[in-house]
């Protein structure tokens, strides 16, 4: 499916809603599968990723019933209600398990079916999550005394998952991953003895905080004095029955980030994204923008289901380049092909660095970012881990392709609002993984 966006005549403006967030949906969904009771989970991110979850957790026995979006308010996400079988109630699946597209599935359910008792499962997925690394995680949970095995050399799915008796070991994450790091301590909710993960550079902790708010047995430990967004932790867990927790989940940050950068590149008065999740090893997408000189503002802020949510309000600002490296990459390696369209607009030279996990994304990220962006007009290199970006450059529209990488598509769509003349983007469909009405509310802003 081709997509065309214009160059927005006038400016962009106004307020909107993203759907929820996926990186919270993924875990809301699997540790209410383990929880004792049933929860309610709002907000939930009804994409192509998260419904493969769901279909995922049914096959292995779990009721979940999604409830039909509210009349009186269109954009918010669904609802699920989703009836817990406790920490050890999963039963073996009758088919593959087919995570379709989701990254997260693909990494963290093993860690829940590992400690499964007389469990056999197979995890498969598309092209290409069966091209992504598996063997990140296989490491820690063999160290764990689960049973897994894969193609490749046991680097890649399908893999296939034999349950049994696990125990905790002391882990440290040889590479900043939140995928890692949450199948290590799902396997954790399973196991014998403590299980502790050590990572020197944090990376996102929705699990850390879901689990806590859900009462299970976790605690957290800075490591050293630095700030707490970027010094490394140590989290312990042990296993003990929790009891199921309505959930609220919070927009996207990597959702409206597109509608931030758009109110940066193309905003008249303003563009507001509401009821955004804040969290600090999320929030580089933010600090980066800062570094850029843009113009954001932070308002309404408070807690929601353990997170903490606020408005993002952005204007149009002259950006300069910066430097873009280190501890920062982690919280956020989603949006650094958003960070290279802006650079394309700003001032001088932009330089990312360190972030070579581009290349195992969903596509190769740093190649064809630049490759996209490049074909529209802009000056981007790319190196081993990451971009050298000259700006500013004049964008025209042409016709460029998604590459079935939704981030990749959504970053074009943004673009096209501030290329001359039109663009076409095939294979536009991709959205659907994270944003599936993504072009629609473009729309809404730009005809603002």
């Amino acid at each position: 499916m081709n997509n065309v966006v214009r160059r927005c005549p006038s400016a962009v403006a106004g307020r909107v809603r993203v759907p929820g967030d996926k990186s919270i949906t993924h875990r809301a969904l699997l540790y209410s599968a383990l929880a004792d009771g049933q929860a309610r989970v709002r907000n939930l991110l009804a994409s192509a990723d998260c419904l493969g979850t769901v279909a995922c957790l049914r096959a292995l026995g779990v009721d979940i019933e999604i409830l039909p979006i509210p009349v009186d308010d269109p954009l918010s996400g669904p609802e699920a209600i989703v009836i817990g079988r406790g920490l050890f109630g999963l039963a073996e699946p009758h088919n593959i398990l087919d995570v379709g597209n989701s990254g997260t599935a693909l990494r963290v359910l093993p860690g829940a079916l590992a400690g499964q008792p007389d469990m056999i499962a197979v995890l498969t997925g598309d092209d290409s999550i069966r091209s992504r690394p598996v063997d990140r995680i296989i490491k820690p949970l063999s160290l764990m005394g689960a049973r897994i095995e894969a193609r490749a050399g046991g680097r890649l799915a399908p893999l296939v998952v034999m349950g049994g008796a696990l125990t905790g070991i002391e882990y440290q994450l040889p590479m900043a991953s939140a995928q890692v790091k949450t199948a290590i301590l799902t396997a954790g909710l399973l196991a014998d003895g403590e299980t502790v993960v050590v990572e020197p550079v944090v990376s996102r902790d929705h699990t850390e905080i879901m689990l806590g708010y859900l009462g299970a047995a976790i605690a957290v430990e800075p490591l050293g004095s630095g700030a707490p967004e970027t010094a490394g932790r140590r989290i312990t867990i042990t296993s003990a029955p929790y009891g199921a927790q309505d959930i609220d989940i919070p927009a996207d940050i990597s959702s409206a980030a597109f509608f931030i950068a758009a109110g940066i590149l193309a905003g008249e008065d303003s563009v507001t994204v509401v009821d955004v999740g804040l969290n600090p090893t999320r929030a580089g997408f933010l600090e980066a923008l800062s570094m850029m000189g843009a113009e954001i503002s932070v308002d309404s802020v408070r807690t929601l289901s353990g997170e903490v949510v606020g408005e993002v309000t952005a204007t149009r600002t002259n950006l300069q380049g910066a430097e873009i490296g280190g501890s920062m990459i982690p919280r956020l390696i989603d949006e650094l092909p958003l960070l290279a369209l802006l650079a394309t607009q700003a001032e001088g030279r932009t330089i990312v660095r360190d972030a070579s996990e581009l290349r195992v994304k969903e596509t190769d990220r740093i190649t064809l970012v630049a490759a996209e962006l490049n074909r529209l007009g802009a000056d981007i290199t790319p190196t081993p881990d990451g971009f050298v970006i000259e700006g500013p450059t004049l964008l025209k529209g042409a016709v460029v392709r998604s590459h079935g990488d939704h981030r990749l598509a959504m970053m074009l769509g943004v673009a096209g609002l501030v290329a001359e003349g039109e663009t076409v983007i095939e294979g536009g469909e991709a959205v659907d993984v994270s944003f599936p009405d993504f072009f629609d509310r473009l729309d809404l802003i730009s005809l603002a």
